[in-house]
């Protein structure tokens, strides 16, 4: 399979219009959560685009979103819509990306893909730009792009990895909305008004009564190991990502009543014994990454905060006393779902395209 040649740069042109070298990109999905956030991170990066198409369901064809100042109407998704695309980001679920990105492929674009679809697939990178961007070269045309909670443990985790292996891995995770799309934040923020106007809400999106409360993640569970998927995939990828099947990895994921940025205790143990002090030090050097702990002011990590920023904002880091050898630490952090998480990880992506696959 050739993939058309071209640079990404970037730039503060605001414009849309087709320029020499400037890729054709294609957002699937682009009404939903993640979509919106693929333009607004496109925006906000200089990222050059000759020509957006935004591609959606039939319902949306002829509605427009705005890019840079101008209206890009929205084209219905059909086998035919990825014709002169370079690069298509996906974000659109699994069902549309098995269905439609291997089309893309085939018409020449390079599939930056947000589901489940390719990510266990061998022949698929998964990749987290700050620990993996040399498996983008590996690419035959899909790119997958990790797990929301997967890569919010993953950033702070690597550098430490690199530096004094980690053996084994807790995670519980506070999951927010966004990671179920636009209509579960709605949903959120509903039920929340009418929780407080003492009126009754019955759940359309989400399983349970979201507002003040929260409950098991919302996929589905697996009779034998009673995991949840959210959990499955965080431990296959961390396995894939680190290139370390021996990592031992735990995790609980949980659905909490914030609109879109995720949490997460983390406690791991090395290697070699590691002290609170060697990790704060790698963590202020760490792509990625920006220290929030301040023990005096208690102030750390929290989805206020991240929600917005880029980078996956670590604290509470602290010996695990559970462990007396003195080779584990905790700590909690939080990252928005819908940049780092989704949109932003994908860009970033793109933007290695040229330099690591498209030589």
């Amino acid at each position: 399979m050739k993939v058309r040649g071209f640079f990404v740069v970037c730039s503060t042109s605001q414009t849309e219009d087709k320029v020499s070298n400037d890729p054709v990109v294609a957002i699937v999905g682009v009404t939903g959560a993640v979509g919106a956030e693929f333009i607004a991170t496109m925006d906000k990066r200089g990222f050059r685009v000759g020509k957006l198409k935004a591609l959606a369901s039939a319902r949306s064809a002829g509605k427009t979103v705005s890019f840079r100042g101008k209206p890009v109407v929205i084209e219905e998704l059909t086998e035919r819509a990825f014709e002169g695309v370079d690069i298509a980001l996906f974000s659109a679920g699994s069902g549309i990306s098995k269905k439609f990105a291997p089309v893309a492929v085939k018409s020449g674009a390079v599939v930056v893909d947000n589901s489940s679809a390719f990510r266990m697939d061998p022949n698929v990178p998964l990749v987290i730009p700050e620990i993996n961007a040399n498996r983008i070269r590996d690419h035959k045309g899909i790119i997958a792009n990790p797990n929301c909670a997967a890569i919010t443990a993953l950033v702070p985790l690597w550098p430490i990895h690199q530096k004094n292996r980690i053996k084994r891995v807790i995670i519980s995770t506070y999951q927010a909305a966004s990671g179920a799309g636009a209509a579960a934040m709605e949903e959120l923020v509903e039920s929340t008004r009418a929780n407080l106007n003492g009126q009754v809400y019955t759940p359309k999106v989400m399983p349970h009564p979201y507002a003040f409360n929260l409950f098991n993640h919302n996929t589905a569970i697996d009779p034998e190991t009673g995991y949840n998927d959210e959990e499955t995939k965080v431990i296959k990828e961390t396995h894939k990502i680190f290139e370390d099947e021996k990592i031992a990895v735990g995790v609980t994921c949980v659905r909490v009543p914030v609109l879109r940025a995720h949490c997460e205790a983390i406690t791991f143990e090395c290697e070699k014994p590691i002290t609170e002090e060697q990790v704060r030090a790698i963590m202020a050097q760490a792509p990625g990454v920006k220290v929030v702990d301040d023990r005096v002011k208690n102030y750390f990590p929290m989805p206020i905060d991240a929600s917005g920023q880029d980078d996956v904002l670590v604290g509470r880091i602290r010996k695990d006393l559970s462990d007396p050898s003195g080779h584990s630490i905790s700590m909690f952090v939080a990252a928005d779902q819908l940049l780092k998480g989704a949109a932003l990880n994908a860009v970033q992506i793109a933007e290695l395209l040229p330099e690591r696959a498209m030589a």
